[in-house]
């Protein structure tokens, strides 16, 4: 039997990559991505991070900086990062079928059942191949077990002699205790920022002392995750990989209003709009659901902070968008009270059942017939949005209000999905 061995393919400041693809005028320049509303840094590019500027710094406690030394920042472009990632995934799964996508910018490769006579010529290969064919560079950690490839992987990011690709699967031990010692604990893969205090207490500092550190304390500090895990930093494989294919167990949807609002209208087109895209995800993913919840809150960072959820069971398990928005918009009637600032919302889904496998009971309760026409209504609404663009048929729930929307008033140009964003080229007569 062979032994594994995983690729980890991290795309590098994933985000900020991105923009750059369409800009590349930037190169060079420090730039930052803002979430939601154009609040935090949730991407920073290397010349960024060099100005001192954290993950999820407040854009306006650094506008200063921003201004002084040239920062571009841009707001979350989402729709065009998805486009992104999954034209490298097309590129992995031509290589090998056999990948989890672990996020938006990361996917683990088992390559164990592929002829590769050298793993990191192939791992430069892969490397060039995805920056000719998208533009993004990516940092690719090889290695026998996951938790190694993901610890490769951070360092062949850093160090530049790298080439982008470290591989672990032939190297001398003294080799590999050098990777683990470069590696701070609280930036081990499955420790972070919430174990590695409690880590620290105990003398461990680096991903080295927790992989010769003993198993019966691992397990007694972190759980049968902590076995795992200093198995793994020795080169043992614990960790499967998670098929792409893998089924959701829950789907939520939630979003930062643009502004404040006591509007109950305002709200219950926010709720259903994630209604609709928690509801098409789910039949993406050939599921069915028998719980639905939602929640709305006020601003945490004013007085009188107050959230509030409602949770809805369905007899008869559903992906029904329609049926999903008017539970949820009519349990929202039951908790609104207009001298409420309404905040930030959410839709989630549980309880998922396959959508083939649909029960009957004695109670007569699941009707076959309107599950059928429920589906075929669906499947036609899904059919005409895929061909003539998304939301093309969609709820006159959804467009009550538009005032909930998530400022982005710093969006690049969505230039693979948008035919109206395109970039225009202009050429004169010589």
């Amino acid at each position: 039997m062979k032994q594994p061995v995983f690729a980890l393919i991290d795309c590098n400041n994933f985000f900020v990559s991105c923009e750059r693809i369409f800009r590349p005028d930037l190169e060079g320049k420090p730039v930052v991505v803002l979430s939601s509303n154009d609040g935090c840094a949730v991407a920073r590019s290397n010349e960024a991070k060099a100005l001192g500027i954290p993950m999820g710094a407040p854009a306006f406690k650094y506008r200063q900086l921003f201004k002084e030394h040239g920062v571009i920042a841009f707001s979350a472009n989402f729709e065009l990062y998805g486009d992104i990632s999954r034209r490298i995934v097309h590129i992995l799964t031509a290589v090998t079928p056999r990948i989890e996508i672990y996020s938006i910018d990361e996917s683990f490769l088992d390559l164990s059942e592929l002829e590769i006579d050298n793993y990191e010529v192939w791992g430069r290969a892969v490397h060039q191949q995805i920056l000719r064919g998208v533009g993004v560079p990516v940092s690719i950690g090889i290695a026998p077990t996951k938790t190694l490839a993901k610890l490769t992987s951070d360092l062949a990011k850093r160090d530049i002699q790298t080439g982008g690709v470290i591989n672990v699967t032939d190297i001398p031990h003294t080799q590999l205790i050098a990777y683990r010692q470069a590696l701070p604990i609280d930036e081990v893969w499955g420790i972070g920022r919430r174990l590695s205090p409690r880590l620290r207490a105990f003398g461990l500092a680096t991903a080295d002392d927790v992989a010769t550190m003993r198993i019966q304390l691992a397990k007694q500090l972190m759980g049968i995750h902590g076995e795992q895990l200093v198995r793994e930093l020795r080169g043992q494989s614990c960790l499967p990989l998670e098929r792409l294919h893998t089924r959701a167990k829950s789907i939520a949807r939630t979003r930062t209003f643009g502004e404040n609002t006591n509007q109950r209208y305002v709200v219950e087109a926010a709720i259903a709009n994630f209604a609709a895209q928690a509801a098409f995800r789910l039949r993406h993913s050939g599921q069915l659901t028998r719980r639905a919840a939602l929640f709305v809150q006020t601003s945490r960072h004013k007085p009188g902070f107050r959230n509030w959820t409602s949770e809805v069971r369905f007899e008869m398990p559903t992906a029904d968008t329609g049926q999903l928005i008017q539970t949820l918009v009519a349990a929202f009637g039951k908790l609104y009270d207009q001298n409420q600032l309404y905040h930030r919302a959410g839709v989630w889904l549980y309880d998922l059942v396959p959508d083939d496998r649909l029960q009957t009971d004695l109670l007569g309760q699941v009707n076959v017939a309107m599950h059928e026409r429920s589906e075929n209504r669906m499947q036609a609404v899904d059919s005409i949005n895929k061909r003539f663009g998304k939301h093309t048929l969609h709820f006159a729930a959804e467009d009550l209000a538009k005032s909930w929307e998530p400022q982005h008033k710093l969006r690049s140009p969505r230039y693979v999905s948008n035919w109206d964003e395109l970039p225009e080229v202009k050429i004169s007569n010589w």
